[in-house]
């Protein structure tokens, strides 16, 4: 099956397997916030991005083989409402970046700053710290040594645009991220995977972020 990367809540998850990583993407909740699940295809380690709502649909996805980690990528309460569940059943060590880790309300074990490694058995996800959604938003970014990278980017980029900010220096801060941590260093293949609705690429935003400076938002 082709990946499409659209999802709608209560439907089955889509799985987007590359040569080392299979990615499943499911919408949970009633803010249709996306999780994904990592699940590196040489040691069968699984990893969670977002334990955003419904712990028993993502129990259910996880599996019998667990999850070593979750990754919440900001502090905004609809992004972790199942955390607390997820990691009581799993045992999962919590990563957070290190300016939101105090605004959730379960406990992160690992703080994570720019840059910053994120290991799901063979697989390296980078951190990216980017300002403006909230303090301590990061995107995860996979490099696949074989092929075009890939980037879990939370809420601070959607087709579209960037993620909500309500302050003007809040929105030049977080278009300012997303051009020095992604737009300048990743090629238009690079495949994103946002918080919440649809995927998207690099290539597809590019020619539109002039217009969102513009625009203010």
């Amino acid at each position: 099956m082709t990946y499409s990367g659209a999802v709608k809540v209560g439907g089955p998850a889509d799985v987007h397997e590359l040569p080392g990583l299979m990615i499943s993407k499911v919408a949970v909740g009633p803010m249709d916030n996306n999780a994904y699940l990592l699940r590196c295809r040489a040691t069968d380690e699984q990893l969670l991005i977002d334990a955003a709502n419904d712990a028993g649909t993502l129990l259910t996805l996880i599996g019998d083989d667990g999850i070593a980690s979750v990754v919440t990528t900001h502090r905004h309460g609809d992004h972790w409402q199942a955390l607390a569940e997820v990691v009581a059943a799993t045992g999962a060590r919590t990563y957070a970046g290190r300016e939101d880790a105090e605004g959730i309300s379960v406990p992160t074990d690992v703080p994570v700053d720019d840059g910053d490694t994120i290991r799901v058995g063979r697989v390296e996800l980078t951190a990216r710290h980017l300002v403006g959604h909230t303090p301590g938003s990061i995107a995860l970014v996979y490099d696949d040594p074989h092929g075009h990278p890939h980037v879990f980017t939370g809420d601070c980029l959607f087709p579209g645009g960037p993620g909500r900010t309500t302050r003007p220096e809040e929105f030049n801060s977080l278009m300012d991220g997303l051009e020095t941590k992604l737009f300048d260093v990743l090629p238009d293949e690079t495949w994103i995977y946002p918080g919440h609705g649809n995927d998207t690429t690099i290539g597809t935003e590019r020619p539109h972020l002039a217009e969102w400076r513009a625009r203010g938002w």
